[in-house]
């Protein structure tokens, strides 16, 4: 094989193997953005689902105990 074919694909092995750990590091990051994301966002939501009718219960059950 010609030393300078050789080369260049020694060059573009190096860039591919450059190019895929930037796209990991990406990846990475785009995965623990979904995780906050959720953590943030979805997981209060689904705590409200469940605090919400107890509290208008009980709020609820107190504006009638006033006879309101």
């Amino acid at each position: 094989m010609d030393p300078t074919i050789q080369k260049e694909l020694q060059d573009q092995r190096v860039m591919i193997e450059k190019i895929y750990i930037s796209v990991e590091k990406t990846r990475k990051y785009f995965l623990w953005t979904m995780i906050g994301t959720l953590i943030i966002f979805i997981l209060p939501l689904l705590i409200l689902g469940f605090v919400l009718p107890s509290f208008l219960s009980d709020y609820t059950s107190q504006l009638q105990g006033l006879g309101i």
